[in-house]
């Protein structure tokens, strides 16, 4: 046994590959400038936190900058002090898994479909959904088809829209075809189904340009914005937390406005003090919970990108 393992370490020290000093200083200055790079990618999520925890006359005065000072949570418990907050948490939350299951399913079904040469009139349809890409009819026919839709004030306005990627379905088609055609034959021979094998072959290996779309759909509807401002304006209980945020931080700017035109200098300084560490801390609120599911998703999301990308 310790012969192999001394065979083992003998033929590394043979095949290692010996680098030459410019080999070594260029791997450092590699290993220096994607540090930096992170370091700058990073940086202003950290000074956006240190900037919420601290306090805010520090925070106003530009005292903080790369160690929070005198650390507090006043910030983040006045935050959830709005009274609609949890619930548009709620509505947000639900919007996002459901919106993004639900696209995901119709995308990969819609681009399986697509794959299909007997699929009935395919390329015409296929070059239909290209189209609507680059060309749509504008912001007020989509709020007056929403309202012929009776889906103004409904929930189900926040899911139905979203089913239907076009680009998404570019990626996962082109990630389909990339899959051998023998293992759904071999399937099909043994009497399998169409959504059989859809369900039971495609799925399974088509899971990191899955998990890559499932990105792309829950970061879009937790930040969706739009949608909720023009549609459930009168429905207060719909709106997402994007809205609420929104509300809540032109109430600020009103008050704000309000100190200026009194003419009160201290109660300006105030509000305008509690107006910043407002928007620092509902910027931290809005992304925390994309950048704590980013990471679990990451390594699908470079593979499928890279191999629903393959072909044109």
């Amino acid at each position: 046994m310790s012969t192999v393992s001394g065979n083992k370490v003998e033929m590394k020290k043979k095949f290692r590959i010996r680098k030459s000093p410019s080999d070594i200083g260029i791997d450092i200055l590699i290993i220096l400038f994607f540090t930096a790079f992170t370091l700058m990618c990073i940086f202003p999520f950290y000074y956006l936190f240190i900037n919420t925890i601290s306090n805010n006359d520090l925070v106003v005065s530009g005292k903080v900058n790369f160690y929070p000072r005198e650390i507090t949570f006043t910030n983040y418990a006045n935050i959830f002090k709005v009274s609609t907050l949890l619930y548009s948490i709620f509505i947000t939350f639900s919007r996002t898994v459901l919106g993004t299951f639900l696209m995901v399913i119709t995308t990969a079904w819609a681009a399986y479909l697509i794959t299909k040469k007997k699929m009935w009139k395919r390329s015409f349809w296929y070059r239909f959904l290209v189209i609507t890409m680059y060309f749509n009819a504008g912001l007020v026919p989509w709020f007056i088809n929403m309202k012929m839709l009776d889906l103004t004030g409904s929930f189900l306005a926040y899911i139905i829209p979203g089913m239907v990627a076009p680009y998404n379905i570019i990626l996962v088609k082109t990630y389909i075809e990339s899959i051998p055609d023998s293992l759904e034959e071999s399937a099909i021979i043994d009497g399998a189904s169409t959504p059989r094998v859809f369900f039971k072959i495609i799925i399974p290996l088509a899971l990191p340009i899955l998990a890559t779309i499932t990105i792309f759909g829950a970061v879009g509807n937790w930040n969706s914005f739009q949608d909720s401002l023009l549609l459930m304006s009168s429905t207060p209980k719909l709106m997402t937390l994007q809205h609420v945020l929104y509300t809540y931080l032109n109430q600020n700017s009103a008050a704000m406005n309000a100190a200026m035109n009194s003419g009160g200098s201290s109660q300006l300084a105030t509000v305008q003090m509690n107006s910043t560490a407002n928007q620092y801390t509902i910027a931290m609120v809005s992304i925390i919970p994309i950048l704590l599911v980013y990471p679990f998703m990451q390594r699908f999301f470079v593979k499928g990108i890279m191999l629903g990308a393959v072909k044109g």
